[in-house]
């Protein structure tokens, strides 16, 4: 049985970003993706142009999902934000507490992102499919393991319907998250977050900034190839594919893959996955 794949973009930021990344989806589209989505940046900063790539998919054909960020929102903007996606066609949200603008205390009427899930739920019913974001590896912020554990599960309680992990490379982390969050009693969808590796010092950046752990073996090797580009992409190809295919193996309900506007290595994994 195929297993189904989405993809996520970011916002471009200048026209020849946009047509780049029109080319882009039109090559990731022959995967025939359950949908794809389009990142908000810190405090909603994108937001037009997270709107704007959202309609431009739509357009496409294809379902797009619009991350939603709730950190320093109003009840009333979020509001006027839900009716414009509506009336945009968008049926699927991803929920998130955002990341805080530099130099910005905590603001706005939304402090978790399960008060932004519960809004929108009391507010559009069942208008949207919501997803919400896992951390297999433990948000950074997060006081301990429990405490996040307890963090995403308040959220799936207010109204989620999916959730989305934060991208990881050791799978047992993913599988064990799963277990802990099914013995709470929540038993929605958990789909694995992928992130392709095509270079080493970027991967590093991410991964220090959201938390994610780079096994020790990988980031010994990415190390040992300095700055042999091809021989790192090929490198993360295998790593990412077998990744895929372990978590195939076990049953997740579909993968999620991280793009960063690219398509050629989120093409030769699923190619090799024979997904498309």
């Amino acid at each position: 049985m195929a297993l189904p794949v989405s993809f996520e973009f970011f916002p471009p930021k200048t026209p020849e970003g946009a047509e780049k990344l029109r080319a882009v989806r039109q090559q990731l589209y022959g995967q025939k993706p359950e949908f794809c989505s389009v990142t908000y940046g810190a405090g909603g900063s994108t937001q037009q142009g997270t709107f704007d790539t959202v309609g431009a998919i739509l357009a496409e054909g294809v379902d797009a999902a619009s991350h939603f960020s709730c950190i320093g929102a109003t009840k009333a903007s979020v509001r006027e934000q839900l009716t414009t996606l509506k009336a945009m066609g968008v049926k699927r949200l991803v929920a998130l507490r955002g990341d805080l603008p530099s130099g910005y205390g905590i603001g706005g009427e939304f402090h978790y992102a399960s008060d932004l899930v519960a809004f929108i739920r009391a507010e559009t019913g069942r208008d949207f499919h919501i997803e919400v974001a896992a951390y297999p590896e433990v948000h950074p912020q997060a006081k301990s393991p429990e405490s996040d554990l307890q963090a995403f599960a308040t959220k799936v309680r207010a109204g989620a319907d999916s959730a989305i992990t934060q991208y990881f490379y050791n799978s047992d982390a993913y599988f064990r998250f799963v277990d802990e969050a099914q013995k709470v009693g929540v038993d929605v969808p958990v789909v694995p977050g992928i992130m392709p590796i095509t270079s080493s010092t970027q991967l590093m950046r991410f991964s220090d900034a959201c938390g994610a752990e780079i096994p020790r073996w990988i980031r010994l090797r990415l190390q040992a190839y300095g700055d042999d580009i091809a021989s790192i992409k090929a490198f993360g190809l295998d790593v990412v594919t077998d990744l895929c295919d372990q978590l195939r193996n076990a049953g997740v309900p579909a993968l999620h893959f991280y793009t960063m506007n690219q398509s050629v290595a989120t093409l030769e994994i699923v190619k090799r996955l024979e997904l498309g």
